[in-house]
């Protein structure tokens, strides 16, 4: 298959992109009732089965008014790269298009939302090769692998911390899986294509969506949340939610197990929703296809007709 996203230039994908807790699902079920679209979700967390309350899943009524893509894919900790979403995604983007529909991508991971609309490639990973490698780093040293890393790839070499054995390791992998150097897959990093997708941003006053943010998390809470996360410990996947630090799962799973009160668990989901929507704004403020809209306390809801009149702008 094509690295390239195969969205016809004429026929650009339509986004709608912001940090967590704006408003972007009631919005977007908005834009594709009345733009005739299908919701492709460009979200993390929303793959996973049986997270629903924690990660504001659309509702089974939402999206049985509206198609939804890339939802429930894998049970929690199960196997899944960004890869693997890529070429799901791919596949759902031309069933939506063989259908004479438009796919309106909506969420907050802007790695996800580059793996469809841009061409980028993930190279895979090899537990040996990659094992091998953490085992030498730790036996010679980060700055002897690094040295490695200059000899055979400069380009890579000039962005990675001497002291980073982490992404060191990465680096050496990469070509000894696929016989090229690790830039040349970075160097696609720098390429965006405009012609490809026509998205509009949610940008809200941070102190705004601190606010919405701690709302929210209250109000999961109150509806279920805890029950949610109990039942996930008691089909075994407790440890995974802690290892992997899922936001709010691990704080709610700590405290079942009685490390954290619930407004300590709370406190901390807060805290790092916070953190999330900061990284997420970064992200996407890097990449000048997105049209900002601002909207205030009421969300996103707020920009629905200018955002509506901007994605169905001609060309």
């Amino acid at each position: 298959m094509s690295s390239r996203a195969e969205q016809p230039s004429s026929v650009p994908l339509l986004g709608v992109v912001g940090p967590t807790a704006t408003g972007k699902t009631e919005l977007s079920l908005r834009l594709a009732g009345e733009m005739g679209a299908e919701i492709v979700s460009v979200d993390s967390m929303v793959v996973y089965r049986g997270m629903d309350v924690g990660t504001a899943k659309p509702t089974p009524p939402e999206r049985a008014r509206i198609p939804h893509h890339l939802i429930d894919l894998v049970d929690p900790s199960a196997p899944f790269s960004v890869a693997a979403y890529q070429a799901l995604g791919r596949s759902a983007l031309r069933d939506v298009r063989a259908r004479g529909r438009r796919a309106l991508l909506t969420g907050g991971s802007g790695l996800y939302f580059r793996a469809l609309v841009d061409d980028l490639e993930f190279p895979g990973t090899d537990p040996r090769v990659r094992s091998e490698l953490e085992r030498e780093g730790k036996a010679i040293g980060a700055e002897a692998l690094y040295r490695r890393l200059v000899e055979t790839d400069p380009q890579a070499a000039a962005k990675i911390e001497p002291a980073n054995l982490r992404r060191i390791v990465r680096a050496l992998e990469v070509p000894a899986l696929t016989g090229r150097r690790f830039s040349e897959f970075a160097a696609a990093w720098d390429v965006r294509r405009p012609e490809a997708v026509r998205v509009a941003g949610i940008d809200q006053p941070r102190e705004i969506l601190a606010v919405r943010i701690e709302r929210r998390i209250r109000a999961m809470v109150e509806r279920d949340w805890i029950a949610e996360v109990r039942g996930l410990m008691e089909q075994g996947f407790g440890a995974w939610l802690t290892a992997t630090q899922a936001i709010g799962y691990a704080e709610l799973a700590q405290h079942l197990d009685g490390e954290f009160t619930l407004e300590e668990a709370v406190d901390r989901t807060v805290r790092r929703t916070k953190n999330l929507a900061r990284r997420q704004m970064a992200w996407f403020r890097r990449d000048p296809r997105i049209r900002w809209f601002p909207v205030g306390s009421g969300g996103a809801i707020e920009a629905l007709d200018g955002i509506e009149a901007y994605l169905k702008e001609p060309g």
